[in-house]
């Protein structure tokens, strides 16, 4: 196959090019050297002026162009700031802005009256996830303030008038001009003579980083409010009334809105029968062919589902529009919780090598100090935040509480590793609570919010059942650690497993009021169990000899019938028909197992009606069903952070990760190692994670 030819260094550099373009053998060439190369095309980036090498080489040779842009769902953050795209657009005709001629998206709306019914259903789904996520291009802008939806009028309606910044090749290749936005806004306050109208500009245009089209002395009017904080464009869009614009793509986001939308120039949504377009060349496209009525979704189905292409964010392969909208989504609400400059205090090197990943978003500013006493005398943005481990110590909670600044709490996630974290083995995942701790019932956290009052979609459900089967079937837990060899009871007792914990452990201090040793959860179990069959499952962690936990064997032999120390689990869990269990995670994997679960403390996934609880716990009133426990705690709770790439991923791929992961450490099974190969071990997963 011969390859299609690259110029530009910037376009070679792209992540996952390759995966977006599947059909072509991609060659990165000198304009020199290309004329020595058989070649098949040449690839471009829209029609920037770095472009006209490749074009003319293309046109001198006969040789096919197709230009590349930036997708309507592009990224997390701006590609500036080194956010690569999860979508671009392919067009081997023209480019979509450029309404002087031709585009392969135009074509694609012409043909849509014969697009099948299929096709419209997965644009009005995907739609609807785009606006009940609020996702636009970029995904970094926060949602308009409180303050700005108090000033919406209850009776007054709001006109958005939308300002691009100056030199946009969509407004020349629109062919608008500067005249086109002074009469759009004339237009505006002579059409709306009662309402309020919001201008909308750039950021950079009044820090004098870029211009814009309409200027501070146009906007000498009483009712007019200049908008140039960055704000998520639905959020805006959606205190609006009606959206006067030139040809920005928030034109076409106003109308996935349901707001009227009335266009200057001929932006590439414009001339469909969907807008008001008051350009003189409008008419003249229809004219010619080039524009016939068409709806909404099929305009959407055209731009979003034929003309971009997506890859999956998780992996880099290639992935469709819904694999970005999961990933967005999860990007955008991370990067709200997280907003601000965030200090970390007190933080080992080593876990502050594994934090970093978790918090590599746009809005969010991560900084590393030794104590608090570093911050005394500081003066903290007001954005300000700070962030423990776990509970936090005593200081930086009293720092907090005195300075009153937020404080986020950070913790292992609940698919974690192959390998113990205090041998040193990094997670896969985190969970950052900015309202208490998922482990601390004394208070409210994230993860009891969520499960108390979020929404579950039928995709949400659909997600969490192929995590519970892939969790099942894949044999993963937490930690991953332990032999499979196992000899199962032979009774027709009821087979009770009893999952020790490290006794001083914040879950047990927190989280089990009346029993805090696993000697005295053994007793109660026995006390209400006296028939039952019970395997006593030691905590990987007393097992290895780092953290405390140990009952005496006499003790253990009086209250349990068998000892599974070295055994992992989920193995044990295989031959299990309960689980009682102070506030172990090994509760929430049996119950993914369709186990019985009794708790004798109050772990997080006890109250919704799914467990036995010895305790009361009033806050937790909403009755869950598995699947939204599941959704709840492994989807909408945790951060997952790829071991190779150190990119966010979801909780399928970390999953995927594992399952891997386990098969290359499968004959690694000892949890009582050496003291010289555990500190050599701690050193090799230290230098790991610092790189």
């Amino acid at each position: 196959m011969k390859p299609s030819l690259i110029f530009s260094h910037g376009i070679a550099k792209i992540p996952h090019l390759q995966a977006f373009l599947p059909e072509c053998r991609l060659k990165f060439v000198r304009p020199f050297t290309a004329r020595f190369t058989a070649a098949a095309g040449v690839i471009g980036w829209g029609l920037r002026p770095t472009t006209r090498k490749a074009r003319a080489f293309a046109a001198a040779k006969g040789l096919p162009f197709t230009a590349l842009e930036d997708g309507f769902l592009r990224s997390v953050g701006l590609g500036v700031a080194g956010y690569p795209p999860f979508s671009v657009v392919v067009d081997d005709m023209g480019i979509y802005y450029d309404t002087t001629r031709p585009s392969r998206l135009e074509q694609l709306i012409l043909n849509a009256d014969t697009m099948p019914s299929e096709m419209l259903e997965t644009a009005r789904r995907a739609a609807e996830l785009i606006l009940a996520h609020g996702l636009s291009k970029y995904n970094h802008a926060p949602d308009c303030s409180g303050g700005l939806k108090a000033q919406r009028p209850s009776e007054q309606a709001v006109v958005l008038v939308i300002d691009q910044t100056f030199g946009d090749m969509a407004v020349q290749y629109g062919r608008a001009d500067e005249a086109a936005f002074e009469a759009m806004f004339q237009t505006a306050l002579r059409e709306n003579p009662e309402a309020q109208i919001w201008v909308k500009t750039h950021p950079d245009v009044l820090s004098g980083k870029k211009r814009g089209y309409l200027t501070a002395p146009s906007l000498q009017s009483g009712r007019v409010k200049l908008m140039a904080e960055d704000m998520n464009p639905t959020s805006l869009l959606r205190l609006a009334d009606k959206v006067y614009c030139v040809t920005s793509q928030m034109g076409f986001e106003a109308l996935l809105c349901g707001k009227p939308v009335v266009t200057f120039g001929l932006p590439w949504y414009a001339g469909w029968g969907m807008s008001d377009d008051r350009h003189p060349q409008a008419a003249a496209l229809r004219a010619e062919g080039r524009r016939a009525p068409r709806s909404l979704m099929q305009l959407f189905a055209a731009a979003y589902l034929q003309y971009s292409r997506y890859i999956n964010p998780n992996t880099g392969e290639a992935g469709d529009i819904f694999d970005v909208i999961d990933y967005l989504a999860a990007a955008r609400r991370a990067n709200e919780r997280l907003r601000g400059e965030v200090y970390c205090v007190g933080m080992s090197l080593w876990k502050r090598a594994v934090a970093k990943p978790f918090f590599r978003l746009p809005s969010c500013r991560l900084k590393f100090v030794k104590s608090v006493e570093r911050l005394e005398h500081a003066l903290l943005p007001p954005d300000a935040r700070l962030l423990a481990w776990g509970n936090g110590k005593e200081a930086v909670t009293a720092f907090a509480a005195r300075r009153n600044l937020p404080l986020l709490r950070m913790e292992d996630g609940f698919i974690r590793s192959v390998g113990l974290g205090s041998n040193l083995v990094p997670p896969l995942s985190l969970v950052v609570d900015d309202t208490g701790i998922y482990f601390n019932p004394e208070t409210p956290s994230r993860l009891e919010l969520i499960l108390q009052n979020q929404i579950f979609t039928e995709r949400d459900v659909q997600t969490a059942l192929l995590l519970q089967k892939a969790l099942t079937e894949n044999h993963i837990s937490k930690y991953n650690v332990g032999s499979q060899n196992f000899t199962p009871p032979q009774t027709d007792k009821t087979v009770i497993l009893v999952p020790g914990q490290v006794e001083d452990d914040a879950s047990v201090r927190h989280g089990s009021p009346e029993i805090r040793s696993n000697l005295d959860l053994l007793k109660a179990v026995r006390a209400r169990n006296p028939d039952a069959y019970i395997i006593y499952k030691p905590h990987p962690d007393v097992v290895s000899g780092n953290r405390i936990g140990q009952i005496a064997p006499a003790d253990t032999a009086r209250y349990a019938d068998q000892v599974a120390a070295e055994t992992d689990i989920l193995t044990c869990l295989q031959h299990a028909d309960e689980v009682h269990t102070m506030t172990s995670l090994t509760g929430f994997e049996a119950l993914l197992r369709g186990k019985k679960v009794s708790c004798y403390g109050l772990p997080f996934y006890a109250g919704w009606g799914l467990t036995d609880d010895l305790l009361p716990l009033p806050r937790r009133t909403r009755r869950l069903k598995l699947a939204e426990l599941i959704a709840g705690t492994l989807v909408y709770y945790p951060g997952y952070v790829h071991p190779e790439t150190r990119q966010l991923i979801d909780a399928a791929t970390a999953v995927g990760v594992l399952k891997m992961q386990k098969e290359l450490q499968k004959n690694n099974t000892n949890l009582q190692r050496s003291a010289l190969k555990k500190q050599w071990g701690k050193l090799v997963q230290l230098y790991r994670s610092l790189l």
